[in-house]
């Protein structure tokens, strides 16, 4: 199975609203970012196990370990989780920054290190959302 059907496979399966919040915002980083690398992962470590929900990632930058190994990574990420939608812009060295631009402006939502949680797409200014994942495409290609 493709990446692509993959992606297409996970958003259908969830339940509405979430369904098209999800293929929303899908299109939204999209268009942000075309022809940018498509990332799934299952959320299950290498014994098969569940360790986290399944996320979609988009675009790719390298994160630097404290040991000097590298590993590549995606930049905006999308994910379902129990009461809604989670949107991770990763690649941000200050943890506190994001809460500190976006937090307060872009309505009802958890704004942490580098997740935007969120119930529903009409709880949150989209237009915020948008610059955030903007601002996480741009920083990782800065940090390239």
């Amino acid at each position: 199975m493709t990446i692509q059907e993959q992606i297409k496979n996970y958003i259908t399966s969830q339940p509405e609203p979430k369904r098209s919040d999800m293929q929303e915002l899908h299109q939204l980083i999209l268009r942000l970012s075309p022809g940018c690398t498509l990332w799934f992962l299952d959320g299950k470590n290498a014994e098969g196990q569940v360790v986290s929900n399944p996320n979609i990632g988009y675009g790719s930058f390298y994160i630097e370990y404290a040991d000097g190994t590298t590993r590549e990574f995606y930049q905006v990420g999308l994910s379902a989780n129990k009461t809604g939608v989670s949107v991770y812009i990763m690649g941000i060295k200050d943890k506190t920054w994001l809460a500190q631009a976006f937090g307060k402006r872009i309505g009802k939502a958890s704004v942490s290190g580098y997740c935007i949680k969120f119930k529903t797409i009409k709880d949150i200014d989209i237009d915020i959302l948008e610059s955030a994942i903007r601002y996480g495409f741009a920083q990782a290609e800065h940090e390239n």
